[in-house]
């Protein structure tokens, strides 16, 4: 299934802020969130600050919850974000990026815009029925989200870090 650009962009970004949590914790800095804000291309507003860090930081165990609920569960959440936030769908386009969803301000707080943009993401894939893309890693020593986007469903690490480990560990498995 392919969905809009925004959809996996927001996807990505969201994955990838949750794992940030995982043991070592990737997000410690405002120079991390500044690459973070830049490589996931947002726009608007981004304070620069350590109250700014500290609520982006805060907002990974209410995602991580999203992103990892089953469908009803993704649903009462993700209208309660929307609802909180006040938000409001409108195309906009900025930028290299053709039309896409924005649902809050651009001056909207960066740890609001995250919210919402994942939220406005979750809902193509409840509506297609696709929640089934998000899972959690399958290295059990990793409680990473993993975001599968190929074809044949086939991704099961959070990162190639995570597959390296279990294939060496099964490559001596079946040494032995």
């Amino acid at each position: 299934m392919n969905f809009a650009h925004d959809t996996e962009a927001s996807l990505v970004a969201a994955v990838e802020l949750v794992n940030s949590g995982e043991d070592p914790d990737t997000l410690t800095e405002i120079a991390h969130l500044d690459r973070f804000f830049a490589k996931h291309v947002y726009t608007g507003a981004h304070a620069r600050t350590a109250a700014e860090l500290a609520a982006v930081r805060a907002l990974r165990p209410a995602l991580r919850r999203l992103l990892t609920s089953d469908r009803d569960t993704a649903v009462h959440l993700v209208n309660e974000t929307l609802a909180e936030h006040h938000a409001i769908p409108q195309l906009v386009r900025h930028g290299e990026v053709d039309y896409h969803v924005h649902a809050v301000a651009p001056d909207a707080a960066l740890p609001v815009r995250i919210a919402v943009e994942t939220a406005m993401a979750l809902i193509d894939l409840i509506r297609a029925d696709e929640l089934s893309r998000l899972s959690i890693c399958a290295d059990t020593g990793c409680a990473g989200i993993v975001l599968d986007l190929s074809r044949n469903r086939s991704r099961r690490y959070c990162s190639t870090a995570c597959g390296n480990r279990n294939a060496v560990a099964a490559y001596r498995a079946r040494k032995k």
